[in-house]
């Protein structure tokens, strides 16, 4: 039985969605939001995930270039969105289909077939990311450095998870706010020097000189592999 992840916000069309699946012997785990739905990825292990890109809490697209930060994992985008670009745009975070709603429910579940083919002929996904001394396990949310756990707080995983989830990019400062303490937090920038330097008090050799949470001033963070 092939497990799929379903991320989707409107409730009528999510549990249609499940009910065809589970019909059609799926496993199925839903999520209504974007950072549900990075969660279950990392707990769940999904054999392919539907991703709606219409999301409240973030675009689809960053929860797409999330996923593609530590997850080879199928994608299969399902969208209103019909424009040329914003296909484009999913396949090149890294998408491996696109569906426009509506939609035919035989059409989705022969892609989302072909989809899980496709992943079973690759490499297996991990949901560890290695960067230097420091393993993070997304999906027990841990850490270790050097072998050693590291102790977090809940807000300091938070943080460093959402880096690990976009290992090597540019995260922005605005939506490291708005998805660690809150739409409301998005100007309160001091929380970020505050949270960046007790994780690199934990996390790094030289917290003086950083060589992996690096700030890029007036933008954001990164996690340098």
């Amino acid at each position: 039985m092939s497990k799929v992840l379903v991320v989707d916000d409107e409730p009528a069309l999510a549990r249609a969605l499940a009910i065809n699946l589970r019909a059609h012997g799926w496993e199925v785990v839903t999520a209504a939001d974007g950072r549900s739905a990075l969660d279950a990825a990392a707990t769940e292990h999904p054999d392919v995930v539907v991703l709606d890109l219409g999301l409240p809490d973030m675009d689809g697209t960053e929860v797409l270039a999330g996923l593609r930060g530590w997850t080879s994992v199928p994608i299969v985008v399902l969208s209103a969105r019909q424009h040329g670009e914003d296909k484009v745009e999913a396949l090149d975070l890294g998408a491996d289909d696109y569906v426009t709603k509506p939609f035919a429910m035989n059409e989705l579940m022969a892609r989302l077939r072909a989809a899980v083919r496709r992943g079973q002929a690759g490499e297996p996904e991990q949901s560890e990311v290695v960067v230097g001394a420091l393993t993070i396990d997304l999906a027990r949310k841990r850490v270790a450095r050097s072998g050693a756990d590291v102790r977090l707080t809940p807000t300091e995983w938070s943080f460093l998870e959402l880096l690990a989830r976009n290992v090597g990019r540019l995260v922005p400062r605005e939506r490291i706010l708005r998805e660690v303490w809150g739409p409301s937090y998005e100007h309160e920038t001091n929380y970020l020097r505050v949270y960046a330097a007790q994780l690199r008090r934990k996390l790094e050799d030289d917290p003086a000189h950083p060589r992996h949470l690096v700030t890029s001033p007036g933008l954001g963070y990164t996690l340098e592999p």
